[in-house]
């Protein structure tokens, strides 16, 4: 185990539905806790078909909907209700069969443009402290959230804007590192053979940018169709 490895919690799963139910599981303990500790539950959403399937396994569990906060990690600079929307995906598939009251939801205004959104997006942050809970996909080319390699992204305020996404659209908002790294627990869901490479990078002490979240807890990577050799 390389000494970066130390604080990444490798699962490899032998199918997606395992893999969707663990997360699930991992979700409804970390909201549970939080709720007995602090009478809320803060998590941060990832996008993706991955999470789509795992956000329409969470609405028929029996959870205290009323206390979860929900934000995102990342966001495109699309009109509210385009279809390559995360907010509208999450709204579509968890949303609107769960009670999380409406101002408890806190969707990136990315309608705004990257820059506008993202000064937005960090006011509603504001002294918000530590998420419960972050969850984050795994790109091929290593990226998180819209954290891309060879962005020279400014980390200095909670919510950042991107622009030349190597991914359409160019434009983006996403949580800063800084940011991701301020949580609890953090979950990386990793599925398909195609993250192969960014997965062996990850594990061999290449500087991919899933690699910059590393919070004081460590980090549980979830995978299924990659080998961890």
């Amino acid at each position: 185990m390389k000494m970066q490895d130390k604080q990444v919690r490798w699962q490899h799963f032998d199918s997606i539905d395992c893999l969707r139910h663990a997360v699930c599981d991992s979700i409804a303990l970390s909201a549970s806790r939080a709720i007995a500790q602090s009478g809320r539950f803060t998590l941060v959403l990832a996008g993706g078909n991955t999470p789509r399937a795992i956000y329409r396994l969470l609405r028929d569990l029996p959870m205290d909907w009323t206390k979860w906060h929900v934000y995102h990690g990342d966001e495109r600079c699309l009109p509210a209700d385009h279809e390559d929307r995360n907010s509208l995906m999450v709204e579509q598939v968890l949303l609107e069969h769960v009670a999380i009251p409406a101002h408890q939801v806190h969707h990136m205004p990315a309608e705004l443009g990257p820059v506008e959104g993202a000064k937005a997006y960090a006011k509603i942050l504001q002294g918000l402290g530590s998420f419960d809970l972050v969850l984050l996909g795994l790109g091929e080319d290593g990226h998180t959230a819209s954290l891309f390699p060879g962005h020279a992204l400014d980390n200095s305020d909670y919510a950042v804007p991107v622009f030349n996404s190597p991914k359409p659209p160019a434009e983006r908002i996403t949580l800063s590192q800084q940011r991701l790294n301020d949580a609890q627990q953090v979950i990386f869901i990793v599925s398909g053979a195609g993250k192969q490479q960014a997965v062996d990078q990850w594990r061999t002490g290449v500087a991919i940018p899933a690699t910059l979240i590393a919070p004081a807890k460590g980090v549980d990577v979830y995978c299924y169709e990659v080998a961890l050799a």
